[in-house]
């Protein structure tokens, strides 16, 4: 099953998942669905969690798994906002992976929309922040790493976790961003 990850960021996913053992795992951008049945083969190992995976498309043939839901439509949607939120319980620990429209000004909003939902300790993970010369697709224009900045800037509630770049090799520098308050 295809996933467009860097395997070293896979890696990074499993133990972030093994440590804060999230009950929601929230993807924007579901592609051919690999990387939501990555994340429910860790989740089946921790006996924990399930994945809420979003995209604008629906394709044949995407993984079934047990703990897989997918929702069609834009991340940023208020349906598909009030509809994820309806699957989230008051307890639950959430993490989420940011990987749909790689605008800035999209990855902001979800940014903005999807921070809130995530909890205390956990992680908010905004992918393909290299693109735009961070160093690779120098063209591309202000996309992730750029909305993250923003981002960053104008809150205290999350950080920057270089910590999780220790392979030296990420797609998601400055990406990695945890829950602190």
């Amino acid at each position: 099953m295809p996933a467009a990850k860097c395997p070293l960021d896979l890696w990074i996913y499993q133990e972030i998942i093994c440590e804060t053992k999230p009950d929601i795992i929230i993807e924007a951008g579901t592609a051919y669905g690999g990387s939501a049945l990555f994340l429910s083969s860790i989740c089946d190992s921790i006996q924990c969690g399930r994945i809420i995976t979003i995209d604008v498309r629906e394709l044949p043939d995407r993984p079934q798994h047990k703990r897989i839901k997918y929702l069609i439509g834009s991340s940023i949607s208020e349906e598909i906002v009030e509809e994820v939120r309806s699957l989230i319980k008051s307890d639950d620990r959430v993490m989420v992976i940011l990987d749909s429209d790689h605008s800035a000004e999209h990855v902001l909003r979800e940014l903005q929309i999807y921070s809130r939902m995530v909890t205390t300790g956990n992680y908010l993970i905004v992918e393909d922040t290299n693109a735009n010369g961070h160093p690779v697709l120098p063209l591309w224009g202000a996309g992730p790493m750029e909305a993250v900045e923003q981002f960053i800037g104008a809150q205290s509630d999350f950080v920057v976790d270089r910590q999780r770049e220790k392979f030296f090799m990420t797609f998601n520098p400055k990406g990695y961003l945890r829950r602190v308050s």
